[in-house]
């Protein structure tokens, strides 16, 4: 009336072989899917600092206009009494250096916005400023323009797939014969009532497929390789394409950024000029306004010229993680 029996299947050697290299190339597929995924997730994070960076670099801007308009708004104030400006100049002066007091308050919203979308992208709460930033931007240096040479992570990934999905249908087409088992137990009680002793059992169980030679699961193993095949070939002209295009925003980026730093001097000088002249009677209150209206234009794009610059290196730098262990991380 009591049976115990046990099932040991025992694997034909060609097949176990097959099946652990098909594992190891999924555990392959998935470490390097695994460490382009960090990587894209601390390019995230970096990309929100250096965008924070900018917006810190803007409220140092926004604040140091706003003083020059506030010491250009007394200095027309001075002239106006002494009789050398009319009111239309004081006028305009108090206007811009309210408008530019306005612009630092939005900026400085900004940077604290900035501020909370890093805090969120790494884990801390969001609900008031938690860090401070050390640093301001400077300019790339050309050494972090260099590039590991290699395969990328993510064309790796896809061909460690393939394989896995080449040795999976070789190993289904192997699999026609289900391996044999070993059944091991004992019976007890007899249903007659003479006795309880233990009969023990051993037996082989050898599948014979009459009706079933495995075709459904080697016609899905040949279409999941097939699929595996196409994204190899996906994977590696959209990572190329990627790479291509991050290249051109990095080299672009660093031309404007040496092209802007040479607007900056310039424009540092012509507004310090413009200044001098007006304060000395030389130049008119209009030509100053313009000419610091257009170095903090120039500041302001060199500022978001360095930001773009960085992302541009950082993001050229992931989409060329490669498989060699010395490659960046």
């Amino acid at each position: 009336r009591y049976h115990v029996s046990l099932d040991l299947p025992v694997d034909y050697p060609w097949l176990r072989n097959t099946r652990i290299k098909a594992a190891e190339a999924t555990r392959s597929a998935t470490q390097y899917r695994f460490r382009f995924e960090r990587a894209a997730a601390a390019l995230d994070a970096d990309t929100l600092y250096t965008r924070a960076q900018a917006q810190m670099a803007h409220v140092e801007l926004s604040r140091q206009s706003a003083v020059a308009a506030d010491s250009l708004h007394r200095i027309a104030i001075a002239r106006r009494d002494a009789g050398d400006a009319s009111e239309l100049d004081v006028e305009l002066a108090a206007l811009v250096a309210g408008d530019l007091r306005n612009a630092a308050a939005d900026d400085s919203l900004a940077l604290l916005d900035a501020v909370l979308s890093l805090q969120a992208a790494i884990g801390l709460p969001a609900d008031s400023a938690r860090l401070s930033l050390a640093d301001l931007l400077f300019t790339p240096p050309r050494g972090d323009a260099v590039m590991a040479a290699g395969t990328p992570l993510v064309v790796a990934a896809a061909q460690a797939g393939l394989d896995a999905s080449e040795l999976i249908a070789r190993l289904e087409r192997r699999n026609r014969w289900a391996p044999p088992s070993i059944a091991l137990g004992y019976d007890t009680h007899d249903p007659g009532g003479t006795g309880s002793k233990i009969l023990p059992t051993i037996g082989l169980s050898l599948p014979i497929p009459l009706l079933n030679r495995n075709n459904g699961a080697v016609t899905i193993a040949e279409a999941e390789r097939d699929r595996a095949r196409a994204a190899v070939a996906l994977t590696r002209a959209e990572s190329q394409a990627g790479i291509a295009h991050a290249l051109r925003e990095r080299d672009m980026a660093l031309a404007r950024v040496e092209r802007g730093a040479q607007l900056v001097a310039s424009a540092n000088r012509v507004a310090a000029m413009s200044f001098a002249a007006y304060r000395e009677g030389a130049a008119p209150l209009a030509s100053v306004l313009e000419a610091q209206r257009s170095a903090r234009d120039v500041l302001g794009n060199y500022t978001d010229d360095l930001a773009r610059a960085w992302i541009a290196i950082a993001t050229a730098r992931v989409l060329t993680l490669t498989v060699s262990p010395d490659s960046p991380q």
